[in-house]
């Protein structure tokens, strides 16, 4: 199982969630908020886990965190993931969205300047802004929409963009998302919970309830079994990871620092 956006870290106990991931042989993106989280977080992906950290600047806090940019910046030589980043149109978020301009392009600027990384992107009631930043800086690297919830021309423009998108099977309970996610490009779809804030049932979702995603996912491209669902959504995380260590060599020939980067999830 993949999942592919979680935040470990805010668990009640997340060493717990750690170790249920480690027996079910599950691949998983751990997302930061904050840049002040990253080592905290990432040592929680313990040597040979199948558990890779991305660091992030979450755009709900942006206006409370933009002094972290310079950790932020510190940090990106350490992994190839970035994470939880982007925007979000919300009322309440609304205004301080000048700030999260100003966090959002300076996270796409040195990602861009780094050589590019893997991005877990946020765009609540924000697509349309989120693609156009995405194409003023076209070197970020691999854009992979979290829960998008963009309409169908800002679909067809991530889509033309190259953007990748990560589901949950809280984001499948809806009609809208589901008639999106029939028009998303197969191999550019992979599983998340966005646990613990997505809810299932009342409770926090667990990374490995990706399952039911896996499972809605099949009854959406209905050519397929679950299994052959599953075998694609591995397939496409091989492909992502490909794309991964290609980056990280060019990283490495730019800057002479690839050894230390926390790389794919090979």
């Amino acid at each position: 199982m993949i999942d592919f956006h979680a935040h470990l870290d805010l668990y009640p106990d997340p060493q717990m969630i750690v170790r249920e991931i480690a027996e079910r042989g599950m691949y998983v993106l751990s997302v930061t908020t904050t840049p002040s989280a990253w080592k905290g977080t990432s040592a929680l992906a313990t040597p040979g886990s199948r558990i890779r950290t991305a660091l992030g600047l979450h755009p709900q806090i942006a206006h409370e965190r933009v002094g972290e940019l310079p950790l932020f910046d510190l940090y990106l030589h350490e992994t190839m993931y970035v994470g939880e980043i982007g925007l979000d149109g919300g009322p309440e978020f609304k205004p301080h969205w000048q700030t999260q301009l100003t966090v959002f392009d300076h996270i796409l600027n040195a990602c861009q300047l780094a050589g590019g990384r893997i991005m877990s992107i946020h765009s609540r009631r924000a697509a349309p802004t989120v693609i156009d930043r995405l194409v003023a800086f076209p070197r970020s690297g691999t854009p992979i929409l979290h829960w998008f919830s963009g309409g169908k021309r800002d679909l067809q423009r991530a889509i033309a963009l190259g953007c990748w998108f990560s589901v949950g099977p809280a984001m499948l309970v809806s009609e809208k998302a589901r008639a999106l996610v029939r028009n998303m490009p197969r191999d550019r779809v992979l599983t998340e919970s966005d646990g613990p804030f997505a809810q299932i049932g009342g409770e926090s979702a667990k990374p490995w309830d990706v399952g039911s995603a896996t499972a809605k996912l099949a009854e959406l491209w209905d050519d397929l079994t679950e299994d052959e669902t599953d075998r694609l959504l591995h397939d496409n995380l091989r492909c992502l990871v490909t794309n991964t260590k290609a980056m990280k060599a060019s990283v490495a020939n730019m800057s002479g620092r690839g050894e230390d980067i926390k790389g794919g999830f090979e």
